[in-house]
């Protein structure tokens, strides 16, 4: 789970803020980032300030201001979510595009946080022959980094002699010891960023591979080896083909979910059956079209959706959907975000039921 995930899920408090905005990975494109946080950052003071009172607005906006000190815009990735309020202020940067906005509410936006694992198309590429490891890491087609120390591995256990390689077996054995030694560095280098691996290696290395990996469940796939002196960004290009392959895959498994609910009657779309659904505790996955967002009032523990230029004033929800995931959440539900064609027939949002 995203640190600040964690860190926010729980707190109920009035006064928390929540700053989203896409951001930039390099020069001069990220020049602009600071810029755009300045100006969020004022309209979020003068919300605050048109919902608090002054000393009230004071703490939160000491908070926010002492966090995005730390903030480095030279390390972007696509976006940054700032949460704060008078206790409490961080920020984590997300390898997904978000719709820039400020949020201010009773708890913080998690929304983006959620979706970022839910369609968290980051990965690894492991490309692995027999004479050397690399351990890459991607976004969707971007190269993020490819890793140093211990990688790139050379196989140190590789050996020349003929008459050892007239021996299949004696070789096989040597590259597996080597592929043993690889996997244990993979797992011990990542295990505060555990993420899918695809690997990039012919059908015999992928072979000895999966014999000694002791986190097979965790192998996304597989493609081509490519030469030693491919770079990175050449590895990522085919390895992001597959990877698509693969999250498309899956997405339509979930949609399949859907179907299946509502042909057996196991679903809401209207808005307010599915609050009613979630606070019943029936609510099993949430369904939302990406990028669907809508303000909103909650009033008899029924939901009013209101026009877009109503957003900021007080009392109505930023984003009534937010508070949808949160409390489905809380619940022990899970969220799915849709590609907006498959949402069409359900009103961009549904809920499959337990029961």
């Amino acid at each position: 789970m995203n640190k600040l995930l964690q860190k926010v899920k729980d707190i109920k408090k009035d006064g928390c803020v929540t700053i989203i905005m896409n951001t930039h990975r390099t020069k001069p494109e990220n020049e602009k980032d600071s810029i755009q946080l300045k100006n969020l950052v004022s309209e979020t003071e003068k919300r605050l300030h048109e919902e608090f009172d002054k000393r009230d607005v004071w703490p939160i906006m000491e908070n926010l201001n002492k966090v995005i000190d730390d903030i480095d815009h030279n390390y972007h990735l696509d976006s940054l979510v700032l949460c704060a309020n008078a206790d409490f202020a961080d920020f984590t940067r997300l390898a997904v595009e978000v719709e820039d906005r400020v949020v201010v509410d009773d708890n913080f936006a998690t929304r983006d946080l959620i979706r970022s694992l839910q369609q968290n198309n980051a990965y690894y590429v492991l490309a692995l022959n027999k004479h050397k490891v690399r351990l890459i890491e991607a976004f969707n087609d971007k190269l993020v980094k490819e890793w140093g120390k211990p990688f790139p591995l050379d196989n140190y256990l590789y050996t020349t002699d003929t008459e050892k390689l007239s021996h299949g077996d004696h070789q096989d054995r040597l590259t597996e010891e080597f592929f043993n030694r690889a996997d244990k560095d993979l797992w011990e280098n990542t295990k505060d960023h555990r993420l899918p691996v695809l690997l990039a290696a012919d059908a015999r290395n992928q072979e000895h591979y999966m014999k000694v990996c002791n986190e097979k469940e965790a192998i996304l796939g597989h493609i081509r080896q490519f030469p030693e002196d491919f770079s990175a960004h050449e590895i990522i290009q085919e390895a992001w083909n597959e990877v698509h392959s693969i999250m498309q895959k899956k997405n339509e498994e979930r949609m399949g979910e859907l179907r299946k609910a509502v042909s057996q009657q196991k679903y809401f779309s209207d808005i307010n059956d599915i609050w009613t659904g979630i606070h019943n505790g029936q609510g099993a996955t949430l369904f939302v079209r990406k990028g669907y967002f809508h303000p909103g009032i909650i009033k008899d523990n029924k939901i009013e959706l209101v026009d877009e230029s109503r957003r900021s004033e007080p009392g109505v929800m930023d984003d009534i959907i937010d508070e949808m995931i949160e409390a489905n959440r809380s619940f022990g539900g899970d969220t799915v975000f849709i590609d907006s064609d498959d949402m069409e027939d359900f009103q961009n949002v549904a809920l499959v039921t337990r029961y």
